[in-house]
């Protein structure tokens, strides 16, 4: 059986006034305290002037690509380049079988020489002829004879001279040189092989890259809006070699690589819309080549008092792109935006933002709209101070 205690009735009745004032104390220390607000970061809109830009896609290409062959025929004798190097305007190439070349040459001098005898012969009858028959001694008819004759030895000489300059050009293929400077591509015939047996024989291709051409296409809209930013710049189509382009490869950061526009075409392409333009870009050390995927951007105008907030603080909802601010009771809320074009690790703001507006720049996952922050204000950004990203 338990053993039951009993107490005195005054003990007992201290004993339960013990346990309601626990009951109560507990009662108490468990009411709900709700949690201080969100720590958020916020910082008022950049606000400077900014270039506006055109950024676009192009394809790089050669300033020059020559296609060299053999048009003489005979042996390929040596070959005086290494295979992709950088070579100067008439350096020798190739060189083809020459004997054949120089003994046609000296066949064409003697030719020639033969024919200058023969005309100093027709000139000194014609002459004597035509002495003879100013005197009577002579017909007319052999004045006459020797006049032709002496018109045939300066035909024939003539004809010589060409075939000795025929001869010059040809001994001249025999030797390949460098129309221009720039690099030439691996030989595509072997010392010894049989050249331009029936026709010209392709042996390589120079290519010249410094400087390089970037060809790329802008809209109907966009050369309308080239040719007002000329206007207001007063400047005309004329001035296109003033336009700056900058270029960037798909694997470098922002746009290193600088040059001018050099040749807008005179109509739009019907099929497309678009106009074709090129620009020229200085390759001295080599680092774009032909034929690569490049971005292109190209000033348009200028945007005074532009407001400017860091791109990582934009979000975007079905509504559209939107930023988070706080305002004078802490209190969150969503402003839609309309973006414009990046600066950096910036975005313009055209719409929906004003100079005084704090914007959630840090722990926006942490702030809700119509809830309470406790905002930290910085001072207004500098978007200029911060290095710009990577730009894919």
């Amino acid at each position: 059986m338990p053993i039951v205690f009993q107490l005195p009735g005054s003990l007992r009745l201290l004993v339960l006034a013990a346990i309601a004032g626990l009951a109560a104390g507990c009662h108490d220390s468990n009411q709900y305290v709700p949690p201080p607000p969100p720590t958020v970061s916020v910082a008022q809109p950049a606000m400077r002037t900014v270039t506006r830009y055109f950024e676009l896609t192009g394809n790089t290409k050669a300033f020059a690509a020559v296609e060299l062959e053999a048009r003489v025929q005979g042996f390929l004798e040596a070959i005086t380049y290494r295979d992709g190097a950088v070579v100067k305007k008439g350096a020798p190439l190739f060189s083809i079988q020459r004997n054949t070349y120089e003994a046609q040459l000296k066949q064409a001098q003697g030719a020639l020489a033969a024919q200058q005898a023969t005309l100093a012969n027709a000139q000194s009858e014609y002459q004597r002829q035509s002495t003879l028959g100013r005197q009577e001694f002579a017909s007319q008819a052999r004045v006459e004879d020797a006049k032709t004759k002496l018109d045939q030895a300066s035909a024939a000489l003539m004809e010589a001279q060409a075939n000795l300059d025929i001869a010059t050009i040809n001994l001249g293929y025999t030797q390949v040189s460098a129309p221009f400077d720039g690099v030439v591509t691996n030989h595509l015939v072997d010392v010894g092989a049989l050249v331009g047996i029936s026709g010209p024989t392709k042996l390589a291709q120079l290519v010249r890259i410094d400087p390089l051409y970037v060809y790329f296409n802008v809209s109907e809209q966009q050369v309308l809006l080239v040719k007002q930013h000329l206007l207001a710049t007063q400047r005309t189509l004329g001035d296109l070699s003033k336009i700056p382009v900058e270029i960037g490869l798909q694997t470098e950061t922002g746009y290193p690589h600088t040059g001018k526009l050099d040749y807008l075409a005179p109509q739009v392409d019907p099929s497309t819309g678009t106009l074709m333009a090129r620009a020229l870009i200085e390759n001295g050390d080599h680092a774009l080549l032909p034929g690569l995927f490049v971005r292109v951007r190209i000033p348009v105008g200028r945007q005074d008092k532009a407001l400017l907030v860091r791109d990582d603080a934009i979000g975007t909802n079905q509504q559209g792109s939107y930023v988070l601010t706080v305002g004078a009771d802490d209190v969150v809320s969503q402003r839609v935006v309309t973006l414009g074009p990046r600066d950096g690790r910036y975005r313009v703001i055209e719409t929906g933002l004003a100079p005084g507006d704090w914007v959630v720049t840090d722990g926006i996952q942490r702030a809700i709209p119509g809830a309470k922050v406790a905002p930290q204000r910085a001072a207004v950004a500098d978007a200029s101070s911060e290095p710009a990203p990577p730009q894919r």
